[in-house]
């Protein structure tokens, strides 16, 4: 498979050059191992061993200390959370190089996992100060489309393009995935997200969680498909999957360690009870929700406009995501909703306040209605307010309003 340039490359290569160790996290296939293996050979030379190799697990669960100090140079571990004993380990081990070497030790020890280390604090918490976190994802449609990726720093200065790219939404909804089905049949996919799924909820689940109902996972996983990018209510969603409430919101929140689902916070300001305060849900890839709804995009597309309109704004969350993660880590990405139902579908916010909104239309056309949840959200943040766009499937940027824009989806990629 013809390797496909990330935009994560720069900011990982920036990490290790002044962190001693660097983890790099997401879902399982997104392309980690391509990724770390691929800067080894030129950018970042180092040792690679994987904790999927059962004699590397082994050697390093019994003796770990002693499997550290075993490799003179930088350090490459695939999967390392396979050994969480490992972790506090690293602690010493850093530092003690940290005592040896006169200058600043830095890019040691690159980590992968597909685990959230920030969910499973007893591992994170030993190299705290000491560990830049970083996430990879499927493939976003800029790195598709060979575009920039810098989709969100032309949202914030209004730099928007008329559509001229050959590339159409529903391409990009069928090839920003996981790198090996990119380009894979319908058939391949649908054998592909079986295993896929299978590994995951059946062997990762095990190696991080006792779960006693285990079966339930892949029901529940089909209920937060067809919830995908509602409001999360989490006694309907455990009615529905035969739990009590505390144990769905437990096994929800491992789908989300595991980088399966993803939820976005509300966003408010001090304004009391006039919004909605419950996250909304997504699926973590566009392509799976597809397999966990059994519908191909075509049909959806033909057949239930409903469910694309659905499957299209999952497709900009997990956009967002990817772009975030790859050049923009201090945005908040969040999502509006008021008790009388004016909404925007996502929130961007600068540590400083500042936000972009974006409201999702399946449409090829757009009137000022579409702009209602985004003035409703312009007058509460008043001056923080920079930009809100309407992303549609038309071809021109047109403006309605004050710092309002109906803007082609064929900017995220453009």
């Amino acid at each position: 498979m013809k390797y496909v340039h990330r935009n994560l490359k720069n900011k990982l290569l920036s990490a290790l050059a002044v962190s001693p160790v660097v983890y790099l996290n997401g879902p399982r296939q997104a392309g980690k191992s391509t990724l770390v293996q691929h800067i080894a050979q030129k950018d970042f030379p180092a040792d690679y061993v994987t904790f999927d190799n059962i004699t590397q697990m082994a050697a390093a669960a019994s003796a770990p200390e002693t499997y550290l100090k075993g490799h003179k140079h930088a350090l490459i571990i695939d999967e390392v959370q396979l050994v969480p004993e490992i972790f506090r380990t690293l602690k010493v081990v850093v530092d003690e190089l940290r005592q040896t070497l006169s200058s600043r030790l830095k890019g040691q020890f690159l980590l992968t996992g597909s685990a959230n280390i920030m969910a499973l604090p007893k591992l994170a918490e030993p190299l705290v100060g000491r560990m830049a976190v970083l996430a990879l994802y499927p493939l976003c449609s800029a790195e598709i489309a060979l575009g920039k990726g810098d989709f969100i720093h032309r949202l914030f200065n209004q730099d928007f393009q008329t559509d001229n790219n050959k590339h159409k939404i529903i391409d990009m909804m069928r090839h920003a995935t996981f790198p090996e089905i990119a380009n894979a049949s319908t058939h391949e996919r649908s054998i592909w997200f079986d295993g896929y799924l299978t590994t995951i909820l059946q062997r990762d689940v095990r190696a991080l969680a006792e779960i006693e109902k285990l079966s339930v996972l892949p029901n529940l996983l089909r209920i937060l498909a067809n919830r995908a990018g509602g409001l999360i209510n989490d006694a309907e969603i455990s009615r529905d999957a035969g739990l009590n409430t505390v144990t769905c919101r437990n096994y929800k929140t491992l789908l989300k360690m595991l980088f399966l689902t993803f939820e976005l916070a509300p966003w408010y300001r001090n304004i009391g009870k006039r919004l909605v305060k419950s996250s909304k849900g997504y699926m973590i890839d566009t392509l799976l929700l597809c397999h966990l709804l059994q519908y191909e995009l075509d049909d959806l597309e033909k057949n239930r406009p409903e469910l694309f309109g659905h499957a299209i704004e999952n497709f900009v969350a997990t956009d967002l995501v990817k772009l975030i993660a790859s050049h923009d880590q201090n945005l908040s990405l969040l999502h509006f909703r008021t008790a009388d139902n004016k909404e925007v579908d996502f929130v961007l916010e600068k540590p400083n306040g500042q936000l972009a909104a974006i409201e999702v239309k399946k449409k090829d056309r757009v009137n000022a209605e579409d702009f209602k949840g985004l003035k409703e959200l312009q007058v509460l943040s008043a001056h923080d307010f920079v930009c809100g766009i309407v992303l549609y499937r038309g071809k021109e940027v047109v403006p309605f309003g004050q710092n309002l824009w109906a803007v082609p989806i064929a900017n995220l990629w453009g």
